[in-house]
């Protein structure tokens, strides 16, 4: 019985881990894009993306339960699946969007 518990406990820690490595690099990929790419695209602000992510790698990193550590959960664990949410919307439609804007010119072409 034990050795469930065990089990539980770690995959309950890669779970959330993974949702604060999403969050962390949609973050990242957002503060990296010019303004003028998500106001052009019609995507909401730099400003607005960069808010919404850098709260949702925050509630995302307090969620995540350190073995053998300390545990805050509660209403963390609900914000870190609303930060998992947010960083998959940014992902799978903004960031698409405003790649083309990053491009550098002159850079190499690939197929």
């Amino acid at each position: 019985m034990l050795a469930v518990g065990r089990l539980q406990a770690i995959l309950f820690f890669v779970f959330f881990f993974a949702i604060f490595l999403v969050s962390a690099w949609a973050l990242v990929d957002a503060v990296r894009r010019p303004a003028r790419a998500f106001v052009a695209q019609g995507k909401k602000t730099k400003t607005f993306w960069s808010t919404i992510l850098g709260i949702a790698a925050v509630a995302s990193f307090i969620a995540v339960p350190f073995p053998g550590g300390f545990y805050i959960g509660g209403v963390f664990t609900w914000l870190a699946l609303a930060a998992a949410v947010a960083a998959l919307v940014y992902l799978f439609d903004v960031r698409p969007a405003v790649a083309p804007y990053s491009r550098r010119p002159g850079g190499s072409s690939r197929s």
